[in-house]
């Protein structure tokens, strides 16, 4: 065992003493905010006087950027949940990141999210998001693997310790983000050994954006108390066809009602001739995530060209079997990479859907 593991078990036998001495009416808060890059995600902590009763009991606070330049920012609380590491009533609150002159600033996409939600509420628009990840060990292999490589699967949900890596990370993080009030409906295992899905939602509007991110916060944290390291890159492994996506659900009322296919199949059509320009918004390189992901390969589209099946899954867009059967539902977007930004994806779903609203 390297000293580095040695340290770690150490360090986790030691904080439960800590976190069962008594105190106070005292809240630790943990803020949590996205980065520059609208990948990480970067926190800190502050004690309250008392637990807060909502979002509106949870102050500003500041903070610095310290990529490139430092910028001094304002952490704006939008979300609250109970904290599963610290247990209640100790809260995690997500928030937004503005400029001195209270702009959002870094390319933050949660405000004008919010804003176009607004104006299309009346469609009732709901989300459910689709998370891959995959597990690497301190030594940057994958996680569990051997030396000889990964014992392909090849079929999510395998079971077996000959097939799963880290299904003690997976039912934890599960677990944890149920205690947090994360509206997580589910897991599974991935293709790959040490790869792993969990969806949130369905939510309406901003809010699914605002769950997966907490998640996302929750997952990093439960990754750190066992040693590993959970990676959100679109193509983990440059030389496998197995990627990492975040496979977006998108429906309205209209195509939650009876005879909703006529309008899913009008959104399929609309979102065909955006191709590109959602290309460029579903992950934070302006695309160049997917065009490595997006292969046409047996489990992803093509990056070039636009497809819609039913029951299909390397399609752009699928409409799922009992969609087609009921006649109503919901539709797939199997394009955004792991590491998209939520707020960015449910945006331009809804304005290429919606074209009208104004």
């Amino acid at each position: 065992m390297s000293v580095l593991s040695e340290s770690l078990i150490l360090h986790k036998t030691v904080k439960k003493h800590y976190l069962s001495l008594a105190k106070g009416t005292e809240c630790q808060v943990t803020y949590v905010w996205i980065d520059k890059t609208k990948e990480h995600l970067q926190c800190k902590t502050r004690t309250l006087n008392n637990e807060p009763a909502g979002i509106r009991d949870i102050p500003e606070w500041d903070a610095f950027w310290t990529d490139g330049d430092p910028t001094e920012v304002i952490l704006i609380p939008v979300r609250m949940f109970r904290d599963p590491f610290t247990l209640n009533p100790n809260k995690l609150v997500l928030c937004e990141v503005l400029d001195s002159k209270r702009d959002p600033i870094g390319g933050h996409q949660r405000s004008h999210c919010v804003q176009v939600m607004e104006k299309v509420k009346r469609f009732e628009p709901w989300f459910g998001m689709e998370q891959e990840y995959m597990l690497f060990g301190l030594d940057g292999k994958p996680f569990g693997w051997s030396p000889q490589g990964c014992p392909l699967t090849g079929v999510s949900c395998a079971v077996g310790i000959n097939k799963v890596y880290g299904r003690d990370i997976c039912i934890c993080h599960y677990r944890a983000c149920l205690y947090a009030g994360v509206m997580i409906c589910g897991t599974n295992a991935e293709a790959l050994a040490s790869q792993w899905e969990f969806q949130v939602g369905p939510c309406e509007g901003t809010e699914s954006g605002d769950h997966l991110w907490m998640a996302r916060y929750i997952l990093h944290r439960v990754c750190e108390d066992f040693g590993v390291v959970a990676s959100l890159d679109a193509k983990p492994f440059r030389q496998s066809v197995y990627t990492s996506g975040c496979h977006t659900n998108f429906s309205t009322k209209e195509m939650r009602s009876e005879g909703g296919l006529l309008y899913i199949e009008e959104a399929i059509r609309r979102l065909s001739r955006r191709h590109s320009q959602h290309l460029c918004v579903y992950d934070p390189h302006g695309g160049a995530d997917n065009m490595s992901r997006l292969c046409s390969q047996s489990l992803t589209s093509s990056y070039d060209e636009f497809s819609a099946a039913s029951g299909r899954r390397n399609v752009s867009v699928r409409i799922p079997d009992h969609v087609s059967r009921r006649g109503c539902g919901y539709f797939e977007d199997r394009r955004p990479a792991a590491n998209c930004d939520p707020y960015s994806v449910m945006r331009a779903l809804v304005e290429t859907y919606e074209v009208n609203y104004k």
